[in-house]
């Protein structure tokens, strides 16, 4: 069987498998356990804080990023529920959250916000950073195209003119995350995005927004962007310059911006104080 036909066949089973568990257990939130809706509305309500990514070491490359909100509290059970436990219902609340990230991060470009649908509107494009093949088999879904997929609803119904394009592939082995330092997570990852050729395909200026469900180091939204901004060669036409169909990456006036759901917050160490004169302090 063709491992397209088993994914669809292992989320059709789970689909099923949660909606009879919906008949015998009741309902509760993701996020903080609350009886009643997928997502309480105090759990919405903290991914509706958007605010820059920031990781402590950027990254060389990290891209522009807006998180909806932050990867603490009830957020990090509520993704992880989305993610790794199969409760694909979380695509709609968290769909929602990330399409306000994207609006976030579009209206930090001068001139260029989310602008309404229309003749000659730049379109948005979110490129969903693939998972690995292991992972792919493991959740028996693509988690973060389910989430590009509920944005992308959410925008246009608002009028902004949005779609998803599958611009990045994945290559090679990886490790597993867990527990690797930044300079760690960095090594692991380099190489290991490609651009795709329909990237070539797509219209001048439109907006490529990276899209993911978390970020921590930076260094998965880095390499992606990496990938998609490798210089391709040019050519002179009528029209001037674009670039070679066989040599995919972005134009120059092509920015690369990043949304995610939530963003591990950024920990500051702050210097303590020097005591006043004539203090003292007692240790127990």
């Amino acid at each position: 069987m063709p491992a397209a036909r088993r994914t669809s066949s292992t989320t059709r089973l789970l689909t099923g498998g949660r909606a009879l568990a919906d008949l015998v257990l009741p309902q509760v939130c993701a996020g903080c356990a609350v009886p009643g809706a997928v997502l309480c509305s105090r759990c919405r309500d903290r991914l509706a804080r958007p605010r820059l990514a920031e990781p402590r070491r950027h990254p060389p490359g990290f891209p522009p990023t807006v998180a909806a909100g932050a990867y603490t509290g009830p957020v990090r059970p509520a993704v992880l529920a989305f993610k790794e436990h199969g409760r694909s219902e979380l695509a709609g609340p968290l769909g929602r959250a990330l399409a306000l990230a994207v609006v976030g991060v579009l209206a930090g470009l001068p001139g260029a916000g989310p602008a309404p649908a229309g003749p000659g509107s730049s379109p948005v494009v979110l490129v969903p950073v693939p998972s690995s093949a292991a992972a792919l088999r493991s959740r028996g879904r693509d988690h973060v195209r389910e989430l590009a997929a509920g944005a992308v609803r959410e925008l246009r119904a608002a009028g902004v003119p949005a779609r998803t394009v599958p611009v990045l592939g994945r290559s090679g082995r990886t490790r597993d995350s867990a527990g690797l330092d930044a300079a760690e997570r960095r090594a692991n990852l380099a190489g290991r995005f490609r651009a795709l050729p329909s990237l070539a395909q797509l219209p001048r200026g439109s907006r490529l927004v990276l899209v993911d469900d978390v970020v921590t180091s930076g260094a998965t939204l880095s390499e992606a962007a990496r990938a998609l901004t490798v210089p391709r060669s040019r050519r002179a036409d009528g029209d001037g310059e674009r670039g070679s169909a066989d040599s995919p990456g972005v134009d120059r006036d092509t920015p690369v911006l990043a949304a995610v759901v939530a963003a591990t917050p950024r920990r500051v160490f702050r210097p303590r104080s020097a005591s006043p004169p004539g203090a003292f302090t007692v240790r127990c």
